[in-house]
């Protein structure tokens, strides 16, 4: 081995021991300069692939065009064209080249080089998720992963069968994702992609969990391309779940950063996150304002889980506006394969909201039917998300049998699911009331606006208080509650101030200076009535994931 050539591996060995993502690229940058041409591209490619996940976007693809130039083999050129893609997640290329990549892999695999080929189904299986390759390409995504000689409950591998075939093996990757969640904090990587397999097959509980686990790696490594979409995951689900105070912030973080990084998909699915927290708290202008921003960056991508969620968020809107009809539009253009809004992985998720808009708006032959078309898909998953909407749907269109149904529905584990609890025990007593039960439909009528109360979920704890005074009930104002308060900003550094971090510690996580982040606490404390900040976390809930 020549001296060059010594020096070069002392450098790839630097950037193995390097912590930051950003001085491994740059030491295998400077390794590169010799060697044979394969090693030499294989180094850039390694030093692009770092870059990304820094979310240095020009060094990445400076990297990639200097490899380009060195005549890389198929696999390498593979790699090069799926490193360049990778800020939008290949949203804006036609879904065959889905295909493409799947027959790629099989072949790399052929070869042996299986952790190459795992790269590219990774790259794929994303694509699955932004766009739709049709029934074919997936089976072949899952021929050649289960033909990698790669461990069944590997991470990498769950992940991607996850995203691939969410419904049709659904209850294989929630075991695994069950077993895997005690090692959680030990590769932030690991985290980030359970975390989104996790979402993939309705499981938001632990999709939470494991961004939250993913955040803080990213963080002090500086991978700074992916911390923004561990936290459009971990904002996305914490929002499906109810806790719009912890995911506020981290969506608006996540916009910044995946702006600030040149990720326009991640950034129009945080804002959309954004819409639908503001359509929840029943602030209805800000939400579509951020529903048509999320739109444009959606349909420029063809991006359909952020149109999914901006239909969401208009849907959520429309139901508190008491808009039945626009409601259910919104809600069903999720179903319709012709509409780009449709996402496969999803649309099954959002039945309950589905359910309120179609019973509120007279369409219950049209839910029936909807119901009817997703039961065999119920049958080969135990997805959280799909049962619990699955037998809230049924329930409210049940009529002599509502009472059983019911009692299914709230017989279920909602731990960690807040609001879709409260969602079950205000329809429930609803229809209590409208059976002319008042006495047994308080109960289950005060536990929903506790809830929705606590949730800061504006038009629904509304809603609650209008179904009590039907029963004869009356009940407290609703007091805003402190997202309502704070800005999001403001409520960003009041969450890391409770978290206990320093002011100069909030202000480096921030890009802020410590004097501002000092300013910002004294105006925070007597917004929210309280005058130090050790008194914040009585105020704010632990964010998931962290110590109380």
């Amino acid at each position: 081995m020549g001296h060059d050539e010594e020096v070069a591996r002392e450098l790839e060995e630097v950037a193995g021991r390097a912590r930051h993502r950003g001085a491994a690229a740059a030491a295998l940058e400077r390794a590169a300069v010799v060697g044979s041409t394969g090693h030499r591209v294989d180094r850039l490619l390694r030093a692009a692939e770092l870059a990304v996940d820094s979310g240095r976007r020009d060094t990445a693809e400076r990297l990639v065009r200097t490899a380009r130039t060195l005549d890389p083999t198929p696999p390498q050129d593979a790699t090069a064209h799926r490193l360049l893609s990778g800020f939008d997640d290949g949203v804006r290329e036609d879904p065959s080249r889905i295909g493409e990549l799947a027959a790629l892999a099989g072949r790399v695999a052929a070869d042996g080089h299986d952790d190459a080929a795992l790269r590219i189904l990774w790259g794929a299986a994303m694509r699955c998720f932004r766009s739709e390759p049709g029934p074919e390409v997936r089976r072949a995504l899952l021929e050649v992963v289960s033909g990698l000689p790669v461990a069944r409950a590997g991470p990498r591998r769950v992940a991607i069968t996850a995203y691939v075939a969410p419904v049709e093996c659904g209850t294989t990757v929630l075991g695994y994702l069950g077993e895997l969640v005690s090692a959680t904090g030990r590769d932030p990587e690991v985290d980030r992609f359970l975390g989104s397999a996790a979402l993939q097959v309705g499981a938001f509980d632990l999709a939470a969990r494991y961004a939250a686990a993913a955040a803080p790696g990213l963080r002090a490594t500086g991978q700074l391309g992916l911390l923004p979409r561990a936290l459009a995951v971990q904002a996305w689900c914490l929002t499906r779940l109810g806790d719009v105070i912890t995911a506020e912030p981290l969506a608006a973080e996540a916009a910044a950063l995946a702006d600030e990084t040149g990720q326009p998909f991640m950034g129009g699915l945080a804002v959309a996150v954004q819409a639908e927290i503001a359509a929840l708290r029943g602030n209805y202008p800000r939400a579509a304002t951020l529903a048509a921003d999320a739109e444009r960056i959606g349909l420029a991508s063809g991006a359909r889980p952020v149109l999914a969620t901006v239909a969401l968020a208009r849907g959520l809107a429309a139901l508190g506006e008491g808009r039945a009809d626009d409601a259910y539009a919104d809600l069903a253009r999720m179903h319709d394969p012709a509409d780009p809004a449709h996402t496969p992985a999803l649309r099954v998720y959002f039945l309950a909201d589905l359910a309120d808009a179609a019973v509120r708006s007279g369409r219950t032959a049209a839910l029936r039917e909807l119901l009817d078309s997703v039961t065999p898909a119920a049958a080969r998953t135990d997805s959280p998300a799909l049962h619990l909407g699955l037998r809230y749907a049924r329930a409210l269109i049940a009529g002599e049998d509502a009472d059983d149904r019911f009692a299914e529905v709230l017989a279920a584990d909602f731990t960690g699911w807040p609001a879709e609890r409260a969602r079950a025990h205000l329809a429930y007593g609803g229809w209590l009331r409208r059976q002319r039960r008042m006495v047994d439909s308080r109960h289950p009528l005060r536990a929903a606006r506790e809830t929705f109360d606590a949730l800061g979920f504006a038009a629904w704890s509304d809603r609650a208080r209008l179904e009590l005074r039907g029963a004869g009930e009356a009940s407290p104002d609703r007091a805003a509650d402190i997202g309502e308060r704070l800005t999001p900003h403001e409520l960003a550094i009041a969450r890391l101030a409770a978290q206990g971090l320093t002011n100069r510690e909030i202000g480096q996580r921030l890009y802020l200076s410590h004097r501002t982040v000092s300013t910002h606490l004294h105006r925070i404390f007597p917004k929210i009535g309280v005058s130090s900040r050790t008194e914040l976390a009585a105020v704010l809930p632990a964010v998931p994931g962290t110590a109380a």
